[in-house]
């Protein structure tokens, strides 16, 4: 079987990053649905496991936490099957240890396990130690194929 098409790929990314209904699919109209996507950062592949939650292989450097960004045309840009944060995403800075970042992830949970939409590997990847800072950029992209 093929894969989806490309305005259903548009229209998938926009339901999970701006929280836009999918006509006669899907809606964004849960209980409670969620209004926020944290961004996290990995020191090897979290894989796409089925098992696999958003802290496997999460970076632990001290001063590091999970960047929560809304679920709205105001934090990503998206543009045909490809989104982008509209702002630069800090991070907290290194205080204490070192660490490879390799990856990126993005889930549900501003911290634990939660679930794990999406990761991707950073090129190249980030060195961090004390005082080191990492950000991820406006020019990082996911796309949906």
């Amino acid at each position: 079987m093929a894969g989806k098409t490309d305005v259903f790929e548009n229209d998938i990314q926009k339901l999970i990053f701006w929280g836009t209904a999918i006509a006669n699919i899907a809606d964004n109209a849960a209980t409670s649905p969620i209004t926020t996507l944290y961004l996290s950062l990995h020191t090897a592949d979290p894989t796409d496991a089925a098992a696999s939650g958003q802290n496997t292989n999460e970076t632990t450097y001290t001063g590091y936490a999970r960047v929560g960004l809304n679920r709205n045309s105001g934090a990503w840009n998206i543009v045909g099957n490809v989104v982008s944060p509209l702002a630069e995403i800090v991070f907290g800075p290194c205080t204490a240890g070192t660490a490879s970042i390799t990856h990126v992830g993005i889930g549900t949970a501003a911290s634990g396990a939660g679930k794990l939409l999406y990761s991707g590997a950073i090129t190249p990847a980030i060195a961090v130690g004390v005082g080191v800072t990492p950000r991820i950029t406006t020019a990082s992209t996911l796309t949906e194929d």
